[in-house]
């Protein structure tokens, strides 16, 4: 069925058909007729962070960045729901247009900012969903906190989804909020990540269960800035890695009429360096710390290459652009098999 809507979707501008086609699904779920949009994979159970996982694909974090669709997308047969990422208080993000597909490239840019309603708003949806899966809730900054401050956001954050989350994401790697990045420097990383921690294991004593946390790492880091996050990671026994957000990089898309548009260019050019990151740090973190694959899986071959790469569970979200839902039941297959790159 998304083959016949993508044609209508493609004609619009891209944020648009992103609101109209989760519209559609969250229609089709609630009708019943969301079979008709892709078939469930089989179970592949999978265990990571001390979590159960119904298969190793999930959607990744900025489909559905207010958490208001969860239901109707985890019945598209992921093993797993991200959602967010979100600030502590609502803001609306960069200016439009902020979003740009590459159809020749199978890409996506967007710069759209951390638009989002805020973590009160979240944590009110997701109450609301009947979900009882895994469910990740990827958390960040607002746009006018500066970096000296940033970590009393992300402190907000964690304490307000903590309850609700099965895991929770740190994203620092988003291109689209100024400096944000730059948390990602050896020595801050290490009092950021070290102050996370404390309070994870707070709020896990308050709480009465310890939910695993995760970061989020850029595709353009070098490998000495890849050897110190993993130090100051397998120092801080960070629970899982998340391999990687957009790159800044449109070398692969050049000569696009939108390859100069500002933003994270994410789809199949982002899929090489993604997957050399990946690679490189399951080797300096061996086996100690899972790690999540992202970034360019637009077929079944890519999850389970990513997979081969070391990750133990993968995402997507331009996949969805590109393949729509039936791409779920194909990479948890090609995952099954092993067919990877």
């Amino acid at each position: 069925m998304y083959a016949l809507a993508r044609p209508f979707l493609f004609c619009l501008d891209a944020e648009r058909a992103h609101d109209l086609a989760l519209a559609a699904i969250e229609a089709a779920w609630r009708t019943g007729t969301n079979p008709l949009l892709a078939g469930k994979p089989q179970p592949l159970p999978v265990d990571a962070f001390g979590l159960r996982f119904g298969n190793p694909v999930g959607l990744a974090a900025g489909l559905d960045k207010n958490g208001t669709h969860v239901d109707a997308l985890a019945a598209l047969g992921f093993g797993y729901i991200e959602v967010g990422t979100t600030t502590p208080r609502p803001q609306a993000g960069n200016p439009k247009p902020r979003m740009f597909r590459l159809p020749e490239h199978e890409a996506v840019i967007n710069r759209l900012g951390f638009n989002n309603d805020g973590v009160d708003a979240l944590v009110r949806n997701v109450e609301r969903a009947r979900y009882t899966g895994v469910l990740g809730i990827n958390i960040g900054r607002n746009k006018d906190t500066p970096n000296e401050r940033a970590i009393d956001d992300y402190l907000h954050c964690l304490e307000r989804v903590y309850a609700r989350a099965s895991y929770v994401t740190v994203n620092i790697s988003s291109p689209n909020t100024q400096g944000l990045r730059d948390l990602q420097e050896e020595e801050t990383l290490k009092r950021f990540i070290g102050t996370l921690r404390e309070a994870q294991e707070r709020l896990g004593a308050q709480h009465g269960r310890r939910k695993p946390m995760l970061l989020k790492i850029a595709p353009d880091l070098a490998e000495a800035e890849l050897d110190a996050i993993a130090d100051v990671l397998r120092a801080a026994r960070i629970d899982g890695v998340i391999c990687t957000n957009t790159t800044i990089d449109h070398g692969a898309v050049a000569g696009h009429r939108h390859a100069e548009e500002a933003g994270g260019l994410s789809g199949a050019p982002l899929f090489g360096r993604s997957t050399e990151v990946l690679r490189g740090m399951h080797a300096r973190l061996g086996d100690t710390v899972p790690l999540v694959g992202v970034g360019g899986i637009l077929r079944g071959a890519d999850a389970a290459a990513k997979i081969s790469a070391g990750a133990t569970l993968v995402q997507f979200y331009s996949g969805m652009v590109y393949r729509g839902p039936a791409l779920v039941a194909e990479c948890v297959e090609a995952i099954r098999r092993g067919n990877g790159a």
